[in-house]
């Protein structure tokens, strides 16, 4: 191999970000999503990568720093390459997934309904969709993979959650048999519930 072929320093590099979509579900309001606010308009919380460090660590770093969000799962997206994708210069950025419940996620951050975020800085409106599709998949399959809601709970409660996250209404009868063979009841009923008691359930 000649000299010339080994030396990294020969070839261009872009610029390398981290950028984060945290979806939660707040009391009462839809799936939704943490964004911060700056020169650039309304966009997910982000940071460049400094030299030698691990991507993971730069998107912690980033979402402490913009949110004060910390402590959260992240769960590695995609890459988003496109090399006009930001304005200031030939950057990609590698897109993380958090889903936090409610109390995880500061007062003061801005969170705002997914249906709602209007059009994002760069690339982030995509980064938002791909977000979404894998949230949704992960609760078609799962009763709460993320733990949104704190066990134990009624099956009315988890039937809330899913159409928050589905964004539209499911069959209480079909998303009941789905979910039963994950949940084991508890054999105690909730207290003040509207109608009959409701049985509770945790997870299997």
């Amino acid at each position: 191999m000649s000299a010339s072929s080994s030396d990294l320093s020969t070839y261009p590099r872009p610029s390398l970000a981290v950028d984060a979509a945290v979806l939660t579900v707040p009391p009462d309001r839809p799936l939704s999503i943490v964004l911060i606010e700056d020169a650039h308009g309304r966009r997910l919380p982000g940071t460049f990568v400094h030299e030698r460090e691990r991507l993971e660590d730069a998107v912690r770093r980033g979402l402490a720093a913009k949110t004060g969000i910390e402590g959260v799962e992240l769960e590695q997206l995609h890459v988003f390459d496109a090399p006009d994708r930001d304005d200031r210069g030939w950057v990609m950025s590698v897109a993380y997934l958090a889903v936090a419940p409610w109390p995880a996620i500061r007062p003061l951050t801005l969170v705002v309904p997914v249906a709602e975020r209007g059009a994002l800085a760069f690339d982030h409106d995509q980064i938002v969709e791909r977000a979404l599709l894998t949230i949704r998949q992960n609760y078609r399959e799962r009763p709460d993979p993320y733990r949104l809601i704190a066990e134990p709970f009624t099956m009315r409660q988890l039937h809330d959650l899913h159409q928050q996250v589905a964004g539209e209404m499911l069959m209480r009868d079909s998303f009941r048999r789905a979910m039963s063979p994950y949940l084991r009841e508890t054999g105690d009923l909730a207290i003040g519930t509207v109608g009959k008691p409701a049985r509770r359930f945790i997870h299997r």
